[in-house]
């Protein structure tokens, strides 16, 4: 089993997936508000004429056009920081994919944006599973994913969407152990 894989028996498979909730992702909305804070302040102080800034003085700069653009930059940035800390008190993308033996089901739960499809899930049985796929593209926008072949269905996605790629021997490795205790083929190698 892979690291992030929790199996609670040899007849239950569940593995967590992580969603928006990434160091990185943290990294960006903390980035991306202090600097959209600063522009705000700057474009305010070219205004008033009264310095908010304490490592700089925007109140040289002329209101038209440096301080409303700065201003304009500053609420744009502070507009893209809300949808960034929103997505992650959402933890959009995180849930999990459950693989039952005992109630012969397979179970793939993410969470979206909130409103009447905040929850998404996509049951089916195990026996409908035709096997797992492996996808892999390099290059200049890699990707590497799992997928879930079943009857009648489109296939399912089981990895997590954007973020770093997984390293290939993680995948391959996460993909076999999946279809070994699913007992399908793994497709895609």
């Amino acid at each position: 089993m892979t690291a992030n894989t929790v199996s609670t028996s040899d007849r239950v498979w569940r593995q967590p997936i992580k969603g928006s909730r990434r160091p990185s992702n943290y990294f960006w909305a903390v980035v991306v508000t202090g600097g959209a804070t600063g522009f705000l302040l700057s474009g305010i102080s070219s205004y008033t004429q009264v310095n908010l800034l304490p490592f700089s003085d925007p109140t040289q700069l002329e209101f038209l056009p440096q301080g409303a653009v700065m201003g304009f930059y500053g609420v744009a940035g502070l507009l893209l920081a809300l949808y960034l800390w929103l997505t992650l008190l959402w933890n959009i993308g995180g849930g999990y994919n459950e693989f039952n033996r005992e109630t012969g089901k397979a179970k793939i739960f993410r969470w979206g944006f909130p409103g009447k499809n905040r929850r998404i899930e996509v049951e089916c049985n195990l026996e409908d599973i035709q096997s797992v796929r492996i996808e892999v593209k390099e290059g200049l926008n890699p990707k590497r994913a799992l997928y879930l072949k079943v009857k009648g269905m489109r296939e399912i996605p089981l990895t997590p969407a954007g973020g770093e790629p997984m390293r290939l021997s993680d995948l391959e490795n996460r993909g076999a152990d999946l279809a070994r205790f699913l007992r399908v083929p793994l497709e895609g190698l």
